[in-house]
């Protein structure tokens, strides 16, 4: 997950490797082997999606899953899934439950399993949010953000909308720009969300902070809030 305070960075400019590896990894998919609880986790959520109707949203690295439940309340017609990797933020989540709200399932997995395991198995979110992922802010940990990770490729397949949000400009223009060299057309924007979706936002909101949000409107997708 992100970080509430604000990102510091001798980083100032998008990553001058950054090109390099959204081309690397668009030419050689990402073939680690699949975890096994992430596999249980999959196969729970292949279980619960049986039992629902309505278009697929995608919540990766949710957090407590405060955003999860937004969701699920926005569109009440959806089948909702929050993902994260840590069982201590999502052991959080019972403060954030509401009553009555039961179309949205808390994963505990890794995005980089669950991802590939959904694509090889037709899902299609209508919108897939990316809320405060882990800045990352050393040069060297480019890798290990979205869209310097080998997982890239697999997020886009995946298709629908994409929206994603952070505190530190530069990760959203990084974002945009390697959406942009695979051939989608993002949008970039600072704002002030009102209400907070999720902790963190409340967090930058409270210290002056500015948000920053980029994303890609899917011909076929949801439109993001």
């Amino acid at each position: 997950m992100g970080n509430s305070r604000l990102v510091i960075s001798s980083q100032t400019d998008i990553h001058p490797r950054l090109a390099e590896l959204v081309a690397r990894h668009r030419a050689h998919p990402y073939r680690a082997p699949i975890a096994a609880h992430n596999q249980r986790a999959f196969d729970d959520a292949q279980a619960w999606l049986q039992r629902r109707r309505g278009p697929l949203i995608l919540d990766s690295f949710c957090g407590v899953g405060a955003s999860t439940v937004y969701l699920a309340r926005r569109y009440p017609e959806a089948a909702v899934i929050g993902i994260d990797r840590s069982a201590e933020r999502l052991a959080r989540h019972t403060s954030y439950r509401v009553a009555g709200v039961d179309n949205y399932l808390l994963l505990r997995a890794d995005t980089e399993d669950l991802w590939r395991l959904g694509q090889q198995a037709g899902w299609r979110p209508a919108l897939h949010s990316l809320l405060y992922p882990n800045p990352w802010p050393r040069p060297a940990q480019l890798r290990r953000r979205i869209h310097g990770s080998p997982l890239l490729p697999t997020l886009l397949a995946l298709g629908g909308t994409l929206w994603l949000r952070s505190n530190w400009e530069l990760y959203a223009r990084e974002f945009a720009f390697a959406l942009e060299l695979s051939g989608l057309t993002p949008r970039l924007r600072s704002c002030q969300p009102e209400p907070p979706i999720t902790p963190f936002e409340r967090k930058y909101l409270a210290s002056g902070q500015t948000i920053y949000e980029c994303c890609h409107q899917d011909s076929t997708g949801t439109a993001p809030l």
